[in-house]
């Protein structure tokens, strides 16, 4: 079973509280011209730790709460939406343009790619909008390698970053539960990476963020509508900017680094809302 679901569970059951772990293909909501069913008793709420934003809707339309609730989650998911979501709030991001998706040949793609470096600059970081632990992101040096790359993903959705120099191979994971910062470690890569992720190989450190870093962290959940999530800030130069928003973030590497265990604060905070 993966770790992040033992993790809770251990921190429900001290709590008194007993969690039931269900996979996504076990649970089998059926629409009719009748609505949305599901075989057996409802539970109180769900701890939906899964990306499977279909099955989040089905479960939420018969009045299930989740945690997080599924438009959190679609919308970190797919970075571009991230991405649109924390821009409209005035939450400080890397410039960021979307890639246009060709279902059909045709299209001024090295046009595209001659604006998107003339905004951006170079290098620029490039990421697929679903993907996790670092995997699909690169660092893109030339325009030719930016027409190729769009080129071999002609309808897979990605975004296009301004690379931030500042913070080249380190960030900070914020973990922010209920509107409140909870814990934070710093990581650092290995081998001249750019990517921090541990992963990747990188290393972690505990980390003491800066009052604004947390007013970020937590401007950045709100503005997701989350209610528990870890928040990956760069150091820019001007002040901290946010790198990724995990509506699912793994807990274990900021257990082992810090001491807190966050899913005891997920829990608590879950519990407090039900009680």
């Amino acid at each position: 079973m993966l770790q992040p679901i033992e993790q809770l569970r251990a921190s429900a059951r001290r709590l008194g509280e007993t969690l039931v772990p269900r996979t996504n293909d076990s649970i089998i909501p059926v629409w009719s011209g009748e609505g949305i069913s599901l075989d057996g008793d409802l539970p109180d709420y769900i701890v939906f730790w899964d990306k499977d934003v279909r099955l989040a809707r089905a479960l939420e339309s018969m009045g299930i709460r989740l945690y997080n609730r599924a438009d959190a989650i679609e919308v970190c998911d797919d970075k571009s939406l991230t991405y649109m979501a924390l821009a409209r709030r005035s939450i400080p991001i890397p410039r960021t343009v979307v890639s246009p998706l060709r279902f059909v040949d045709g299209g001024d793609i090295r046009g595209f790619a001659e604006r998107t470096v003339e905004r951006l600059g170079l290098p620029l970081v490039a990421k697929d909008c679903f993907g996790s632990f670092g995997q699909q992101v690169s660092l893109v040096d030339t325009t030719d390698d930016l027409v190729s790359l769009i080129s071999s993903k002609p309808t897979v959705p990605m975004v296009f970053q301004e690379f931030v120099s500042e913070s080249r191979g380190r960030d900070v994971r914020i973990n922010i539960v209920g509107g409140r910062f909870v814990a934070a470690m710093g990581r650092q890569a290995c081998d001249g990476d750019f990517r921090s992720n541990i992963t990747n190989g990188g290393s972690m450190f505990p980390y003491s963020p800066s009052e604004e870093e947390i007013s970020v962290a937590i401007d950045s959940c709100k503005a997701l509508s989350l209610d528990f999530g870890g928040v990956d800030l760069m150091f820019g130069k001007d002040g901290p900017v946010v790198c990724e928003v995990n509506s699912n973030a793994h807990m274990k590497n900021v257990l082992d680094c810090t001491g807190i265990d966050v899913s005891e604060h997920i829990m608590g905070y879950i519990l407090e809302r039900e009680s």
